[in-house]
């Protein structure tokens, strides 16, 4: 899922900058200059990534990381709320932990807590990026017109 666990006393005040320019700043910035293009454009959809450890939080990850994921989901709602009237749909994929170059690296590499991780999704394995990539273009479709402010898991049921 992201975000190695630290203690939220020991989170020191640079660590959580980090976590929240990368996660949410981030977020923020690419929204402020997309959502004027589609303006001009007429509309248009945006499709942001959080976490399942935005939904619910993780004991897993460090609290930053959580809260991070958590100002995402705020920081979609609100702007589909603002622009959901001219024409731009704003919505959050969620993932579980997805099989990847980095998680495969470490999450998955140790045994242990490979099977610690997939215990946690009842589907009974990791996603694949394709699960996602699913979800993504079909928010970005038309099937998807009436579809805005959205926070979707896509995580195998672990925060069920």
């Amino acid at each position: 899922m992201g975000g190695a666990f630290v203690p939220l006393i020991d989170l020191d005040e640079e660590a959580w900058n980090d976590v929240v320019a990368v996660n949410l700043t981030g977020v923020f910035l690419c929204m402020k200059y997309e959502i004027p293009e589609m303006l001009k454009r007429g509309g248009g959809a945006i499709v942001n990534t959080s976490s399942a450890a935005g939904i619910r939080a993780s004991p897993d990850v460090s609290p930053a990381y959580n809260a991070s994921k958590h100002g995402v989901h705020g920081l979609s709602k609100g702007a589909a709320i603002e622009f959901a009237p001219k024409g731009i749909r704003i919505n959050v994929v969620c993932p579980g932990l997805i099989k990847t170059p980095m998680s495969n690296a470490s999450l998955l590499a140790d045994p242990a807590i490979a099977k610690s991780i997939i215990a946690k999704h009842p589907i009974g394995r990791v996603g694949e990026p394709e699960e996602v990539t699913a979800l993504v273009l079909w928010l970005f479709s038309q099937e998807a017109s009436f579809v805005t402010g959205a926070m979707i898991p896509v995580d195998g049921g672990m925060v069920l």
